[in-house]
């Protein structure tokens, strides 16, 4: 391992997960194994590139040293940004899988019991046929050993993540302000953009969800260049994100009069997150996450469900998605117990408020030893613009708040 001081977390931090790594291997009864998932890269070595459609693995030995298989490129981000020492470059128009063999046949792992990861997103079936033709016997599905470190959160994790929501924060106040009558969707979105960006923030694995008016009934909606009417409210999904790790939170923007609905649905997911964040602690489990959530928000009066899982670990990502939902969803019956250091975007949102309406407010917490706390600090109350007639919005003094 090579030492040095300009990588996102300090040497101990990838010596603890590699000496886990070896732990699980060695319970497996694997002689190594063969990391390809970008995300569990990053995990280990802090090797990250956009080139990642061409496959690049990580040959973890039992007794040692790692070897990285890149393409030519792309080793520039083995020396410029890894520990790693020993990489094996193939060239454009090279072949990744017979490098990749004679890598594990150099190790004197010809025969060996290696893992690999087969249902990584960038190692297709046919790359894995190829592989087991080449190698032989031997080969075992060793998907989940990286992930079982990755669901709980270190300290030092903790800390890049909040430099995440503080990017998202920045990026979700600006869309607020922006998401306003006669602005369109591309406005708010670029005002989110370079908000996120200026506070420090890196290109997240996706980019944020602008929706507005009755778009905001379209699944995974983002901006089109529509033009925001009067009386029309924005959902805004945002994730901030910082060294590849993430954080996540919706929020909702009302130009005009706060109709009672539409206030009755906020007060709603407020309460749900309150909840959430009265409850959550180690022991609880995931279906009982759920439970509650939809619970709540199931007992609605305005039209409305939850109409997804109620949430999902969140971490490392690249794109397509930015979301560790994959290792562990917040989904009914799960009976896996809450643990310290586990991350969550929990996301009590409404879909269909008056049958044409989706809103949301959510939020990104971690699990502590004795209850769990938010990574935002920004309000959840819906951001009211006042009409172009010059109405005043309707204010909370004049509602009957959601309770229990």
């Amino acid at each position: 391992m090579r030492y040095r001081d300009d990588m996102t977390f300090p040497a101990h931090e990838y010596e603890r997960r590699l000496r886990e790594l070896r732990g699980r291997m060695a319970e497996r009864r694997l002689d190594a194994v063969v990391i390809s998932d970008p995300e569990n890269l990053m995990y280990l070595t802090d090797y990250q590139t956009t080139g990642y459609s061409f496959f690049q693995a990580l040959v973890v030995p039992l007794d040692d040293e790692p070897v990285m298989v890149t393409r030519a490129l792309e080793e520039s981000n083995v020396i410029h940004r890894t520990w790693v020492e020993r990489s094996r470059p193939y060239p454009d128009n090279g072949d990744a899988i017979r490098e990749l063999v004679k890598v594990l046949k150099d190790l004197g792992l010809g025969g060996a019991r290696v893992g690999f990861e087969r249902n990584s997103y960038y190692f297709p079936a046919y790359q894995q046929d190829r592989l087991h033709d080449a190698y032989g016997n031997g080969l075992v599905d060793c998907f989940g050993i990286i992930e079982e470190g990755r669901i709980r959160k270190s300290d030092v994790e903790i800390e890049v993540m909040r430099r995440a929501a503080a990017a998202a924060e920045a990026g979700m106040t600006a869309g607020l302000e922006t998401a306003v009558a006669g602005a369109t969707e591309n406005d708010v979105a670029a005002a989110i953009s370079a908000a996120m960006f200026r506070a420090g923030g890196e290109f997240p694995s996706v980019m944020p969800y602008v929706a507005s008016g009755p778009r905001s009934m379209i699944g995974h909606c983002t901006w089109e260049g529509r033009t925001i009417r009067p009386g029309e409210h924005v959902f805004l999904e945002v994730g901030g994100c910082y060294r590849r790790y993430h954080t996540a939170m919706m929020r909702t923007a009302v130009n005009g009069h706060l109709t009672d609905s539409m206030y009755r649905a906020q007060e709603t997911m407020k309460y749900a997150l309150a909840e959430l964040r009265r409850t959550l602690r180690p022991g609880m489990t995931v279906g009982e996450v759920d439970d509650l959530a939809r619970g709540i928000i199931d007992g609605n009066d305005v039209g409305a469900r939850l109409v997804t899982r109620a949430g999902y670990s969140i971490g490392i990502a690249f794109p397509p998605s930015w979301d560790e939902g994959y290792i562990l969803s917040l989904m009914s019956g799960d009976p896996t117990p809450l643990e310290p250091g586990m991350t969550f975007h929990i996301l009590p949102w409404m879909w269909g408020v008056d049958g044409d309406k989706t809103v949301g407010i959510s939020d990104t917490v971690r699990i502590t030893d004795d209850g769990c706390e938010s990574f935002f600090t920004l309000d959840e109350d819906f951001v009211v613009h006042e009409d172009p007639a010059g109405r005043t919005p309707a204010t909370d003094a004049t509602r009957t708040a959601v309770s229990g």
